[in-house]
């Protein structure tokens, strides 16, 4: 009998990106690898190279956990009473055949996704941000529903950002969107896209980099060499760095989110294979962000 895989024994968190252009793809997607006690940075892919190369990792070893900072679906009124999809993956079917690069065109009608050169459409306004936002989005960034206090200092002064917003800063539609088409080949390899498929390796989980690092102001270099300094001083698994990889993430904020990601999804390897369904009922259509529960 084949004795079934407890803990991934490979981490990969994995900072995305939606750009259009090869070279900035090969720039802004960061990938932070831990594997054997072992952590490296590596650039230089494409969505469709990132892809292969997982399914290639996957082939030679499936315990592996990856993370990836992009939303997996849209709110659940979205997906299933407009789009008809019963579950979010077969959402992402529909978006890569029919819907994706229409509705990031700047020729497209649908208002709802806004961002440059739109403003935030009125339905989404006011009384009405709910419903630009899934539950996850909610329970993860907007600080008056989080009780706990280390969750709290970890969104503090951050806006939650909608799959909607598809331009402007901080946006997360456009990565979103081009990420399905990865979601799909990965789950068609045999991944497990967690929370939709059993439990079990190799999994891939949607993840909030801002939850991982907690406060910092990421995009100055200085905050970033000063948040790693002190996790040296305080962390024995960031003193076991190389300075290669440190160097790679105080110069990088792409890196940095992958770095820090990576670690605190190691610190957790053992969670990955048995990873419980969420409490919220929409969760098939509107997916759930992994998040490290406060220790």
């Amino acid at each position: 009998m084949k004795k079934e895989i407890q803990e991934a024994n490979t981490v990969i968190a994995i900072d995305w990106s939606g750009r259009v252009d090869l070279s900035g793809q090969r720039r802004h997607i960061v990938a932070a690898i831990w594997q054997h006690g072992k952590v490296r940075i590596e650039s230089g892919r494409t969505r469709d190279e990132v892809t292969d190369w997982l399914i290639a990792l996957k082939k030679q070893n499936s315990a592996i956990a990856v993370g990836f900072d992009f939303c997996f679906s849209f709110p659940a009124w979205f997906v299933h009473d407009e789009h008809g999809a019963q579950t979010a993956p077969e959402f992402w079917r529909k978006v890569v055949a029919e819907h994706g690069e229409r509705w990031l065109s700047r020729e497209s009608h649908d208002r709802r996704f806004w961002g440059k050169p739109h403003k935030r459409p009125a339905e989404f306004s006011g009384e009405h941000l709910h419903r630009m936002l899934r539950a996850t989005d909610i329970d993860c960034k907007l600080i008056a529903h989080i009780p706990e206090e280390e969750r709290q200092m970890r969104v503090k002064g951050i806006t939650p950002k909608s799959v909607f917003q598809i331009g402007g800063s901080g946006s997360v539609g456009t990565a979103s969107l081009r990420g399905m088409s990865t979601l799909v080949r990965l789950q068609d390899a045999g991944f497990h896209i967690w929370p939709f498929d059993a439990p079990g390796l190799p999994v891939v989980v949607e993840m909030y980099s801002r939850l991982n690092t907690g406060q910092v102001h990421k995009s100055n270099p200085m905050a970033r060499a000063a948040y790693l300094l002190a996790k040296r001083k305080s962390d024995p698994a960031y003193t076991a760095l190389s300075r290669a990889v440190l160097n790679k993430a105080k110069t990088s904020e792409d890196a940095f989110d992958a770095l820090v990601s990576c670690m605190v999804m190691t610190e957790r390897r053992a969670e990955f294979a048995t990873l419980p369904k969420p409490r919220d009922r929409n969760y098939p259509l509107e997916g759930w962000t992994w998040a490290p529960e406060p220790r």
